[in-house]
């Protein structure tokens, strides 16, 4: 692809669903298109938490950007972390290690996503890992299994039932959809499996300041969720505002204002997310407003306050309430690529975006589930089995239902988990590189480098 071929130049931040379905979009169309990610993957994010509890591998739910868009060939992959966007020269600049690219554009797609929020409180980050992207699951994976094996080789009561103590914070799909899971772990794959403890011992708890599990399902589907969760033993606690989180625990203020401790080595965070701080860039350059969790109020049409070249899609925008969920950003990124191509073609402007709702789904555990599409209202197996078929169907790539289909059903049918692989460096890499800093990165090694070491 030309750098100066003189065709309409799209850039496209994030590899996401809106990043990745608008490249698509675009693909055989008269413009040329650069992809900027951070990662080398598209992420299948709904199932991160089953790569967190041995179910899938992180290959499974996350294909090379490259491979899904390489027959495309008006689109090019760049792999940088987008530092920089100015609207007035119509830049984009990402960074690689040392390695900085400055990519110019014509029409800009912005879809970077969102991480997690800690509501202000980001030390809690250092002890209760989201689930925001792979490393955070293969962190939770070693965490998670590690600690049934240190309470294996404890002799210390206390400090056996402290790290068979699980606390995930919010009672969303993704904490729904994890607490499950941990209790369904240490009910089922684990029960025959050590010698000096009983995994079915573990205590799962599930914390969230609000007043009901899943409140965006409606009360009787919540309900329902409530009811599965504590039938397969999960503790759920509502009402209940985590205030503190620490190496050994986590600090819990309820209802009627009491303060307590559960003490607990593995903690998942799963409440809150947090708009890329790219929104927040281009909406300062731009005036455009930003609500609490940085999210950019954009036009009717998806485009930036003055700046009609510019389109924002997914969890970055604040448009008539919409969800933050994988199908907006779908649609989004789908609606922006066909504006521009139209815009090319002198055709009149689209109406103005409107998203529609195909539903809702959370899984509890094995056969389990609850599901809200238009006016129907579903639990139970018949919801598990259209969970399923949904997520299989939505993944990216041929081979990637099929290895997930295979994992599936070695799971459901047999209780057993292939992806079970741990490491300490999984589990403590994440907060080492916190801890070293821009250190953690180092430049890239060149020849000149090398020879200036060597004469010194």
């Amino acid at each position: 692809m030309s750098a100066n071929s003189g065709k309409h130049r799209v850039v496209i931040i994030g590899s996401g669903f809106g990043g990745l379905f608008a490249a698509k979009a675009l693909s055989g169309e008269d413009v040329e298109v650069t992809l900027v990610s951070r990662t080398g993957h598209h992420l299948f994010q709904p199932l991160l938490y089953q790569v967190a509890t041995g179910i899938l591998s992180e290959g499974d739910i996350a294909p090379a950007t490259r491979e899904i868009l390489g027959k495309d060939k008006n689109v090019r992959v760049i792999l940088g972390d987008v530092h920089g966007i100015d609207l007035a020269e119509r830049t984009v600049t990402s960074r690689s290690l040392s390695q900085e690219t400055v990519t110019p554009y014509d029409s800009l797609i912005i879809g970077a996503g969102a991480g997690q929020s800690y509501f202000g409180n980001d030390h809690f980050a250092r002890y209760a890992p989201g689930m925001k992207d792979i490393d955070n699951a293969l962190e939770l994976r070693g965490r998670i299994f590690g600690a049934f094996e240190l309470a294996e080789t404890t002799l210390d009561p206390q400090e056996r039932e402290r790290l068979l103590t699980f606390v995930v914070v919010g009672a969303g799909p993704t904490g729904v959809e994890m607490a499950g899971q941990i209790a369904e772990l240490s009910h089922r794959t684990l029960a025959e499996e050590f010698r000096h403890i009983d995994p079915q011992d573990a205590r799962v708890v599930l914390l969230d300041g609000a007043p009901k599990v899943l409140p965006a399902f409606g009360d009787r589907l919540s309900g329902k969720a409530r009811t599965s969760l504590e039938k397969r033993g999960v503790d759920v606690q509502l009402d209940a505002m985590v205030t503190d989180v620490d190496a050994a625990g986590i600090e819990v203020k309820d209802q009627d204002g009491t303060v307590r401790r559960i003490e607990s080595m593995t903690k998942v965070w799963a409440a809150g997310v947090a708009a890329s701080p790219l929104g927040r860039m281009v909406a300062e350059q731009s005036g455009a407003e930003i609500d609490r969790a940085g999210r950019v109020h954009v036009e009717e049409d998806l485009t930036l306050q003055g700046h009609p070249e510019v389109f924002l899609i997914g969890d970055m925008i604040n448009l008539k309430g919409y969800p933050g969920v994988a199908q907006l950003a779908i649609q989004g990124g789908r609606y922006a690529a066909k504006e521009i191509v139209g815009r090319l073609h002198g055709k009149a402007p689209q109406a103005p975006f409107a998203y529609k709702d195909k539903g809702s789904m959370a899984t509890i555990s094995k056969y389990s589930a609850v599901a809200s599409i238009g006016k129907l209202n579903f639990s139970g197996f018949i919801a598990w089995l259209a969970w399923l078929a949904v997520h299989l169907m939505a993944m990216v790539g041929f081979k990637n239902r099929i290895s997930t289909l295979l994992n599936w059903i070695i799971t459901f049918v047999g209780d057993n988990r292939n992806e079970r692989a741990t490491t300490m460096q999984q589990v403590f890499a994440r907060n080492a590189m916190v801890d070293l800093g821009s250190d953690a990165y180092p430049e890239l090694p060149r020849r000149g480098h090398e020879e200036q070491r060597d004469a010194s």
